[in-house]
């Protein structure tokens, strides 16, 4: 769309490995400006009204971990007001719990963590959704978190896995949080292998082996799900552009 004017996309992260990967891809081939910041760095979050939408990615902290990262209550406090303000908002596994616990919806630790390549399967309302509509009803995609989250009063259910119901939801018109990556590559995930917090995370809940399985397990199935990220960001791009 090279008649559009430049999109300015505010991507906010957690950690320096966990970028927007693909969906970054899309807005570069967009021409769109990011500015990206680096909460975890001490960076100062910007006002979120000079931004056309905010892209929230994940991280190794949990949303009620205040007192180890008090600027997560700030982060908090504006995705509630921009998400009341119906400004666009994409957040990614943190970034989708983020958004849960910004509009009051309680965020807390599953009973078993959920890592690898494992299906998802879209809800009836996914159907109607903009970003979900003709989707197929089972679709792979990659996690690796151990919370979970209510679902905010009001928000819409778009998709869930069998061991966390709450994988994909909309809060308000332009608002989406998805606990899963569909963003990622073989090659990013290695790059988090290299966190000492992720990989000793790994081992301890999939035992020895498992970085090297769920690599193999992710390189099968990246294009496809790379492409369920293209087409899932693209739409949402779209409603913006409406």
């Amino acid at each position: 769309m090279p008649d559009d004017p430049t999109m300015s996309i505010l991507v906010l992260q957690h950690i320096a490995c966990e970028p927007p990967g693909e969906y970054e891809d899309v807005l570069r081939a967009r021409g769109a400006e990011l500015v990206r910041v680096e909460l975890d760095e001490g960076e100062v979050l910007p006002d979120w009204r000079a931004f056309d939408a905010v892209v929230a990615m994940g991280g190794p902290m949990d949303t009620f971990e205040e007192d180890l990262h008090p600027w997560l209550a700030g982060e908090k406090r504006a995705i509630a007001e921009l998400t009341a303000a119906g400004k666009p908002f994409w957040g990614v596994c943190l970034g989708a719990q983020l958004l849960a616990d910004a509009l009051g919806a309680r965020v807390y630790t599953g009973p078993a963590p959920e890592v690898g390549v494992l299906p998802i399967v879209l809800a009836a309302s996914a159907g109607t959704d903009p970003v979900t509509t003709g989707l197929p009803a089972t679709l792979p995609a990659f996690h690796w978190h151990s919370c979970t989250f209510d679902l905010p009063a009001g928000a819409t259910l778009l998709a869930s896995s069998q061991a966390y119901p709450n994988q994909v939801f909309r809060a308000g018109r332009r608002a989406y949080g998805l606990q899963c990556h569909l963003e990622v590559s073989t090659k990013l995930v290695r790059e988090w292998l290299v966190v000492p917090a992720y990989a000793e995370s790994l081992e301890r809940t999939s035992g020895p082996g498992a970085a090297e399985k769920m690599l193999t397990e992710l390189a099968a199935s990246e294009p496809a799900i790379r492409s369920l990220a293209r087409t899932m960001f693209e739409r949402w791009l779209a409603t913006i552009a409406g």
